[in-house]
């Protein structure tokens, strides 16, 4: 066991970030990404603005990796199969990757829709079309889950107590 720790300690980390819009996630990964010197890429961000396919991404994706460097990913990570996809493509460079869904509720969530896209009607369709397309973790996904209401330092504390276990 402790050969099997250390060992876990010498690979490279990546950091999955998901949720729902507006749940936080951003926020998160761009504090973790600052206190740690990580890289952070938004996949879904980076698809969108250049419109690239999911094939292009995990091509981007097979090149941040082959860096080694311990990464911060949010994006492109709306159901299990797509998080499982992107797991084992960085499994398979010899990354330890690891799991982070944000949660925050419902009304928190569209108060902040509502706030950034300063339409009712637009927050209402931004939230029903990105819930449509997100699935919840499934228990075998051995996910670390943080609250988007919790200070970045308590998620902070949270998430570094669960990746040293």
């Amino acid at each position: 066991m402790e050969g099997k720790k250390s060992q876990n300690l010498s690979q490279p980390r990546a950091i999955l970030v998901f949720g729902a819009p507006a749940s936080g996630k951003t926020t998160f990964c761009e504090k973790f990404s600052q206190q740690f010197r990580a890289p952070y890429y938004d996949l879904s961000k980076i698809r969108a603005e250049k419109g690239f396919s999911r094939e292009d991404i995990l091509y981007i994706l097979d090149l941040i990796a082959e860096t080694g460097q311990n990464v911060i990913i949010e994006g492109e990570l709306n159901t299990g199969a797509d998080r499982d996809e992107i797991k084992k493509l960085l499994h398979d460079k010899g990354y330890n990757p690891s799991l982070i869904w944000i949660q925050t509720d419902v009304n928190t969530i569209k108060s902040r829709l509502k706030s950034r896209l300063k339409s009712v009607a637009k927050a209402k369709e931004e939230y029903d079309t990105k819930i449509a397309e997100l699935e919840a973790p499934a228990e075998t996904e051995d996910t670390i889950v943080l609250s988007g209401k919790h200070t970045f330092e308590t998620q902070l504390s949270n998430t570094l107590s669960q990746l040293a276990n």
